[in-house]
């Protein structure tokens, strides 16, 4: 494997079609696609100031790296990425990516983030400023984390969550079979027209949660004071311990809450329109 050691580069493609390369306190400064079209990169104390760096390549490995704002969409149709313990300032990481390993990762402006991605895996990992991220990505598992930006996993698929905080307005719209755990989710309109939608003593807060959902199944979850009108439309199996606030109109399935506020049933309600709700703790 060639060494490059304590070098600056800038430009266009300065280290083009690149492969076997390891790189070592480099600095790519302002330019495009540094590394495009290489295979089997590692970058260690590296610091990336230029746009488009990983495209198109496969296999790189990015440890204790800084990405500034500059390099923004720096993996894009690249396969088999790692970055660890890594600051990322750039918006736009990982487009069409596949085989995403992000471990002890910081991005604080990561909106457009993870888009069309598949096989990627998150531990202990912070984003903020990240509207719409994870759009149409599928095969996603993510523990130890914290989000903070609104339409996050719209269209995911297959997405399994562990102990986070996901401060989201409009999170897990029209996804398909996504289990999240032990997790605080805040924001309105939680998981309208999910499929498949799975939450294990989870903490919701926001109005109007989990409309128009589809085998809807929580278990052992609680909701916060203004999560009101919840479960509008929805079919589901729920176990919710404490109080809701109100529960409007559910289509199908059994819902057992230990006290509710307020059970609103109107002319609106959709067929087959036989869902219970029990009283669980009177």
């Amino acid at each position: 494997m060639q060494l490059i050691k304590n070098q600056e580069f800038g430009g266009e493609r300065p280290l083009y079609a690149s492969h076997d390369l390891r790189l070592e306190g480099v600095t790519i400064h302002v330019g495009e696609s540094s590394l495009k079209e290489c295979s089997d990169i590692e970058a260690e104390d590296c610091r990336f100031e230029g746009k488009y760096v990983f495209w198109e390549v496969d296999r790189f490995t990015a440890t204790n790296c800084y990405f500034a704002e500059s390099a923004r969409s720096s993996v894009w149709y690249s396969r088999g990425c790692t970055l660890r313990n890594c600051q990322v300032d750039a918006p736009k990481m990982f487009r069409r990516a596949h085989h995403i390993e992000v471990e002890n990762c910081q991005f604080p402006h990561g909106e457009q983030t993870l888009w069309d991605c598949t096989d990627v895996h998150l531990s202990h990992v912070t984003i903020a400023e990240c509207d719409y991220l994870f759009m149409h990505s599928t095969d996603i598992r993510i523990e130890h984390y914290r989000q903070d930006g609104n339409y996050s996993f719209q269209y995911a698929k297959r997405v399994e969550i562990h102990d986070a905080v996901i401060n989201s307005k409009d999170a897990f719209w029209e996804c398909e079979d996504v289990t999240v755990y032990d997790s605080e989710i805040n924001g309105e309109y939680l998981g309208w027209y999910a499929k498949n939608l799975r939450l294990v003593r989870c903490h919701i807060t926001g109005e109007q949660p989990l409309c128009y959902c589809e085998n809807l199944v929580l278990e052992d979850c609680t909701f916060g004071d203004d999560a009101n009108l919840a479960l509008e439309y929805s079919t589901a199996e729920a176990t919710i311990k404490g109080h809701v606030v109100s529960i409007k109109n559910p289509t199908s399935g059994h819902i057992r809450v230990e006290t509710l506020g307020e059970l609103i049933i109107d002319e609106n309600q959709k067929q087959p329109a036989d869902a219970v709700v029990e009283i669980t703790n009177p």
